[in-house]
């Protein structure tokens, strides 16, 4: 596949990706969304719901991860990308290597937490017994932005709720 051709169609799936994320910031999580495609076909998404389920594994890669295990009956999800609005951590990063995904796609750069090659690279460590391709920065301004305005209004909020009700 071409540069071009794979370069629109990393932009058509992060776009779904940014979608899921919408979803996300509805439920008032953070707002990432993550979509897993084979053979340029959805399997599954997933996005945030942390907050919601009280779990902190219930990440949006995990959640996408686990409805495609479910989709293909099958946990290992070969010759498949992952298309996910911010850089994976550590703990994402771990269970897209045991999946064998083969390609992460990712827009937004995690630079507290990032394990795709921010804070670390897990995801292409040379010593893991898999390794996954990225691709970063796709729809990069799109995906930093949903989650800044996420964070500005939650600040926002809190300011407000302090002016009208300080602290006696």
């Amino acid at each position: 596949m071409g540069q071009d051709n794979l370069t629109a169609q990393d932009e058509h799936w992060m776009q779904q990706a940014l979608q899921v994320a919408t979803l996300a910031k509805a439920a008032d999580e953070v707002p990432v969304g993550a979509v897993l495609v084979q053979n340029n076909q959805l399997i599954a998404t997933g996005q945030n719901s942390m907050i919601s389920t009280h779990d902190p594994s219930a990440h949006a890669e995990i959640n996408c991860l686990r409805a495609a295990g479910q989709a293909l009956k099958n946990y290992r999800l070969t010759q498949s990308t992952l298309y996910v609005t911010l850089e994976p951590c550590a703990m994402c990063a771990a269970a897209i290597i045991h999946a064998r995904v083969e390609r992460v796609v990712f827009g937004a750069f995690d630079l507290k937490t990032g394990a795709g090659g921010s804070v670390m690279n897990i995801l292409e460590h040379p010593q893991l017994n898999h390794q996954v391709q990225i691709t970063a920065g796709v729809l990069e301004a799109e995906c930093k932005s949903i989650l800044q305005q996420f964070f500005q209004e939650k600040r926002q909020a809190k300011k407000a709720l302090a002016y009208r009700d300080p602290p006696r």
